[in-house]
C-alpha cells in the first residue's frame, strides 16, 4: 500500500516509517522500494528500527539509483550489515541529491561509513557549488541586463548597431559559458569518478588486507586446531589404549576371578553333595539307630515281660513251695515230722533267698544294660543329631557362599559387561569426534578455498579497477589539457572580444563627442540663427 502511493502521490515531501517492521516482508518491502523509485516529490523519509536486512537494503539501493528528489533519509537500528553498506555506497555513485544518510547501529563496518560519509560530503560540495554557480549566473545576467539597459538607454542611436555586437557578443558569452559549464560538469564528473574509485580502491585494499589477515588467522587457526586435533588424538588413543589395556587386565582379572570363583563353586558343590551324602548316610544311620532303639526298647520291654513272667513263676513257684512246705509242714505235725520241716523250710528260705537275690540281680543288671544302652544310643543320637546339624550348618554355609560366589561372578560378568559397553561408548565418542573434527577441517578448508576464490575474483577486480582508474586518469589529463587548451582559446576569445568592446567603446566615446560638437555647434548656429533672425529680435524684446 506505501509503494502504490508513493507511486501514485505527488504532494507528500516527508514521511515517518519508524517503529514499524517494515524489513521483517522482503515482498512488501520490494513493493515499497519500487514506489520509492517512481517518486520523484519525496525529500525526506525516516525508516529507524524497522528490521531492514542486507536484502532490504540492496533493494533500498536500487531504488535510490534512480530516485531523484529524495535528500534525507534515516536508516538508524536496523540489521544492514557489511553486504547492506556496500548496496549503499555502490548506490550514492549514481544518486546525486541524496545529502544526509543515518546509518548508525547496523553492524556498519568504518570504511564503508567513511565511504558513505565521502559520498554525502560529494553530493553536498556538488549542491553547493551548482546553487553557487547559478547565484553567479543569475547575478551575472542580472549584471548583463543592467548593462544592456544602461547601454540601450545610453546609445540610443546606435541601437541597431550597438544591439548586434551585444547579441554577438551575448551569443558567444552563452556559447562560452555552455563550453565552460560542460567543461566543468565533466571536469567534476570526472573528479568524483576519481574519488569514487580512489574510495573504492581504499575500501577494497581495505577488504584485501582484512581478507589476508582473515586468511592468515584462519591458517594459524587451522594450525592450532591440527595441532590441538593431533594432540587429542593422540591422548584420545593413548586413553583408548591405557582403557583398553586396563580393560583387558580387568577382563583377565575377572575371568581368573571367574575361573576361581567357578572352582571354588565345584569345590563348594562337591562337598555340599559330599555334606548331603554324608548327611543321608547320618539319617540312614540315625533311622537304624532309631530302629535299634526300637528294637532294643521292645527286646528290653520283652525281657521285661519274661522277667515279670519268671517273677511271676518264681512267686508261683514260691507260693506253691510254700503252699508244700505248709502241707509239709502240716504233714510234719500231722505226722510230727519237725526235723524234716525245718530242714525244707531252711532249704526253702535259702532257694528262696537264691530265687530273691537272683531276681534281684537279673532286675539290677537288666536295668544297667537297659540304661547303659539308652545312655549310648542317647549318645550316639546325641552325636548324630550335632552332626547332622553341624552338616545342615556347614550346608548353609557352603550354599551361602555359593550365592555369594555367583552374586560375585554375577556382578563381575555385569561390571565386564559394563566396562565393554563403556570401551564401546568410547571408541563411539573417538569415532564421532574424529568424525566432527574432519567435517570440521573440510568445512574449514572449504571456506577456506570460498574466500580464496572470493580474494582472488577480489584482487582481479582491483586490477580491473586500476586499469579503470589508469585509463580514467589518462581520459582526465586529456580532459584537462583539452580544458586547459579550450581555456586558453576562450581567453584568447575573450581577449579579443574586450579589445574590440575597448575599441567600439572608443569609438563610441568618440562618436559620442562628434555628436556632441556637432550638437553644440548645431545650437550654437541655431542660437545664432535665432539671434540674427527678426523673430529673435522680437522675442528678445518681450
Amino acid at each position: 500500500a506505501l509503494g502504490k502511493l508513493l507511486r501514485q502521490n505527488k504532494s507528500i515531501r516527508s514521511l515517518t516509517l519508524e517503529w514499524n517492521s517494515l524489513g521483517l516482508w522482503e515482498e512488501g518491502f520490494s513493493f515499497f522500494c519500487q514506489g520509492l523509485r517512481a517518486n520523484n516529490v519525496l525529500q525526506r523519509l525516516d525508516l529507524r528500527n524497522n528490521q531492514i536486512n542486507h536484502q532490504g537494503a540492496g533493494e533500498l539501493a536500487m531504488a535510490l539509483t534512480h530516485n531523484t528528489s529524495l535528500q534525507e533519509l534515516d536508516l538508524r537500528w536496523n540489521n544492514i550489515g557489511l553486504l547492506g553498506g556496500r548496496a549503499l555506497v555502490n548506490c550514492l555513485h549514481s544518486n546525486k541529491t541524496l545529502k544526509r544518510l543515518e546509518l548508525a547501529g547496523n553492524n556498519v563496518p568504518g570504511d564503508i561509513l567513511k565511504a558513505v560519509e565521502q559520498a554525502l560530503d560529494h553530493n553536498q560540495d556538488r549542491d553547493v557549488i551548482l546553487s553557487e554557480a547559478q547565484n553567479k549566473v543569475n547575478i551575472l545576467s542580472k549584471e548583463v541586463l543592467s548593462l544592456k539597459d544602461e547601454k540601450n538607454k545610453q546609445f540610443m542611436d546606435f541601437v541597431d548597431t550597438v544591439d548586434k555586437q551585444k547579441e554577438e557578443r551575448a551569443r558567444s558569452e552563452k556559447m562560452s559559458a555552455a563550453r565552460v559549464s560542460q567543461l566543468q560538469e565533466a571536469l567534476d564528473e570526472q573528479y568524483s569518478i576519481m574519488n569514487s574509485l580512489k574510495t573504492k580502491l581504499q575500501m577494497t585494499e581495505a577488504a584485501l588486507a582484512l581478507s589476508e589477515q582473515k586468511v592468515r588467522n584462519l591458517g594459524e587457526l587451522l594450525n592450532a586446531m591440527k595441532q590441538e586435533q593431533n594432540c587429542v588424538a593422540e591422548c584420545h588413543i593413548r586413553e583408548l589404549q591405557q582403557q583398553k589395556q586396563e580393560g583387558a587386565d580387568r577382563e583377565g582379572k575377572l575371568l581368573h576371578d571367574l575361573s576361581a570363583a567357578s572352582e571354588k563353586n565345584l569345590l563348594l558343590r562337591n562337598q555340599v553333595d559330599e555334606l548331603e551324602r554324608k548327611c543321608k548316610v547320618q539319617q540312614d544311620q540315625l533311622f537304624q539307630v532309631k530302629q535299634d532303639l526300637t528294637s532294643t526298647t521292645a527286646e528290653l520291654k520283652l525281657r521285661a515281660v519274661e522277667a515279670e513272667e519268671r517273677l511271676e513263676m518264681e512267686k508261683r513257684r514260691y507260693k506253691q513251695s510254700l503252699e508244700d512246705v505248709e502241707s509239709l509242714r502240716i504233714k510234719e505235725v500231722k505226722m510230727g515230722f519237725s526235723a524234716e520241716l525245718s530242714q525244707v523250710k531252711a532249704a526253702a528260705l535259702t532257694e528262696r533267698g537264691q530265687a530273691e537275690e537272683e531276681l534281684i540281680k537279673v532286675r539290677s543288671q537288666a536295668r544297667l544294660e537297659e540304661q547303659q544302652r539308652l545312655e549310648h544310643l542317647e549318645e550316639k543320637l546325641r552325636l548324630m543329631t550335632e552332626s547332622r546339624d553341624e552338616a545342615q550348618n556347614c550346608c548353609l554355609k557352603q550354599k551361602e557362599m555359593v550365592a555369594e560366589a555367583q552374586a560375585k561372578a554375577k556382578q563381575l560378568s555385569l561390571y565386564a559387561d559394563g566396562l565393554k559397553r563403556r570401551l564401546d561408548e568410547l571408541q563411539q565418542d573417538l569415532d564421532s569426534k574424529e568424525e566432527e573434527k574432519v567435517t570440521e577441517l573440510n568445512k574449514v578448508k572449504l571456506e577456506l578455498q570460498e574466500q580464496i576464490g572470493h580474494l582472488e575474483a577480489e584482487r582481479t577486480a582491483q586490477d580491473g579497477l586500476r586499469e579503470k582508474i589508469a585509463a580514467l586518469e589518462r581520459q582526465l589529463k586529456a580532459l584537462s589539457s583539452n580544458h586547459r587548451e579550450a581555456l586558453l582559446d576562450k581567453e584568447g576569445e575573450i581577449s579579443l572580444l574586450l579589445e574590440k568592446l575597448r575599441m567600439k567603446e572608443a569609438e563610441i566615446s568618440r562618436m559620442r563627442e562628434e555628436e556632441a560638437q556637432r550638437a553644440s555647434f548645431l545650437q550654437n548656429a541655431i542660437m545664432a540663427y535665432v539671434q540674427g533672425s527678426p523673430l529673435g529680435t522680437h522675442s528678445s524684446r518681450k
